[in-house]
């Protein structure tokens, strides 16, 4: 469906990105990765990326900076030839009370989680207008939708990249660009892992337990979203099916937000 496409895919060395980048290039998209991870890590990705019978390259970039994301636009193009699919998915978290919250993380998770995206959509934007197709798919939260404890700057940026997405979406209706965001629940990624790993520790829990314990105060099916079903759903974004949805937010979280 998605030959001679490419895809650029933030924060997709592990986790929900890397489900996403398999699902596309599974599709036959060619796949341009970013994140942080050691050469081991980069080299495995960019393996596993290639043996689908695409192209695959790597940026480095730090999304929170405007020139790096537009830097690897640039090197997108000149390595893949297009860039047809923006998926803005890189994340940060950190928790902690409003009054405690440290400025400096504030600043870290907002420039992450919500600027790059600007960032990437500002500079895509004009080359899908030029071509009559694009689509730029946002990878906000569940936590985009509702509030929760101690995430002021995580919920503040979903929130805000959920806006953004509304706002992509009316000034590109009908110009064959759609800008969309899925809105995952508690998907079993690294960044979750460290949730689990310390409520067992606090609790005295074992992994099991604790995931138990954590999918039961927020997830009403009690089953993590997997990553490569947050990718299908980016996949139907892509297609033809659905030219007409924009400016959406998609959640795909157990029933989370229907609470």
């Amino acid at each position: 469906m998605l030959q001679g496409k490419s895809a650029v895919i933030t924060g997709s060395t592990s986790g929900i990105g890397f489900g996403i980048a398999k699902v596309l290039a599974r599709a036959g998209a060619n796949i341009m990765l970013n994140g942080f991870a050691d050469a081991a890590t980069i080299d495995a990705c960019k393996a596993e990326i290639a043996g689908l019978n695409v192209k695959v390259a790597f940026n480095p970039c730090d999304v929170s900076k405007a020139d790096q994301v537009e830097g690897m636009i640039d090197s997108t193009l000149q390595a893949l030839g297009s860039v047809d699919i923006m998926v803005n998915n890189a994340g940060i978290q950190f928790v902690a009370p409003v009054e405690e919250f440290p400025l400096a993380k504030w600043d870290a998770v907002l420039g992450t989680n919500l600027s790059a995206a600007f960032y990437a959509t500002r500079k895509v934007v004009p080359l899908m207008k030029a071509k009559g197709w694009g689509r730029i798919i946002n990878i906000a939260s569940v936590q985009g939708l509702v509030g929760s404890l101690g995430k002021a700057a995580y919920v503040a940026a979903k929130h805000g990249l959920v806006g953004l997405t509304k706002v992509v979406g009316l000034e590109t209706a009908g110009s064959g660009v759609t800008c969309n965001a899925i809105c995952p629940g508690w998907v079993l990624t690294p960044l979750v892992q460290q949730q689990i790993d310390a409520i067992a520790a606090r609790d005295g829990l074992d992994n099991t337990a604790a995931s138990e314990k954590l999918l039961s105060e927020k997830q009403p099916s009690l089953q993590f979203v997997q990553t490569e079903d947050v990718g299908a759903m980016a996949l139907y974004l892509c297609s033809d099916a659905a030219q007409q949805v924009t400016g959406t937010a998609l959640s795909i979280d157990g029933g989370w937000a229907a609470r």
